[in-house]
């Protein structure tokens, strides 16, 4: 099993799957991967944004260039669990995320307080883009069900599929739940393909044989569109988070 990492460099595509097309593939690489250190998960990420909305409208908008900053949670934490809280940024087709782990109690000090938990390169560049986006807040609670692999024969290489993609933009807290408002149909998976180099020609050789494409989409920005779509817009989707309530006593 590959080590966890902190800092990833590499090429993502996504592609939509019908059940039975996920079922077919599944069934012709399945002796080729193996599950990751989580497995299946659900996996939660908190997305913090400017109240226009000024991180997602860039990264929709830009041609190039796109950057995020969420905070992530492998099933519903609690005050002592372990977060992940990334910088996730794209620049001409590459994918670069930096992320460091802390408690969600931690995180709490940190977003209500600025109370950094400690002093490392990754920690210095996300409080600088806090400060950067003006304290940013967070804005949309992403869940979904992951399926989460990696080749057998190259670690670097990884696979995921999401299924039971969800947002809701009030009650932001990890620790509430993951309940939301689907936006990926029923019986649709989002499969994703992470490569730090070139895809290996036997899975390029499954995908055409499936006729499986690659797709656009972004989870946060399709949340985002169906947020302003809907009669609630920006203003709405503010939340209660004031800075100088604790979470936690």
């Amino acid at each position: 099993m590959p080590v966890p990492k902190n800092i990833f460099e590499r090429t993502e595509k996504k592609y939509f799957l019908r059940d039975n097309q996920y079922n077919r593939l599944f069934t012709e690489i399945r002796d080729r991967i193996s599950p990751d250190e989580y497995g299946k998960s659900t996996i939660n990420s908190l997305y913090f944004d400017t109240d226009d909305y000024r991180m997602i409208r860039q990264s929709i908008d830009a041609g190039t260039y796109k950057e995020k900053l969420r905070l992530r949670s492998y099933g519903v934490p609690d005050e002592n669990s372990v977060v992940f809280l990334e910088i996730k940024k794209k620049y001409k087709g590459i994918v670069y995320k930096r992320r460091v782990s802390m408690s969600l109690y931690d995180i709490h000090n940190y977003i209500d307080f600025g109370k950094k938990p400690f002093d490392s390169q990754i920690m210095n560049e996300i409080d600088y883009l806090m400060k950067f986006y003006n304290n940013p807040k967070p804005k949309c609670l992403i869940s979904y069900e992951r399926e989460a692999y990696y080749c057998s024969e190259n670690p670097d290489i990884r696979l995921t599929f999401d299924s039971d993609v969800r947002y809701r933009k009030d009650d932001l807290f990890l620790e509430h739940g993951s309940r939301g408002k689907t936006i990926i149909e029923s019986g649709c998976r989002l499969m994703e393909i992470k490569t730090c180099g070139a895809m290996p020609m036997w899975l390029s050789s499954v995908l055409d044989r499936e006729r499986i494409y690659p797709s656009s989409f972004s989870k946060y920005g399709t949340a985002y569109a169906d947020i302003i779509a809907g009669s609630a817009g920006a203003e709405a989707a503010n939340i209660n988070y004031t800075k100088g309530e604790p979470r936690y006593a």
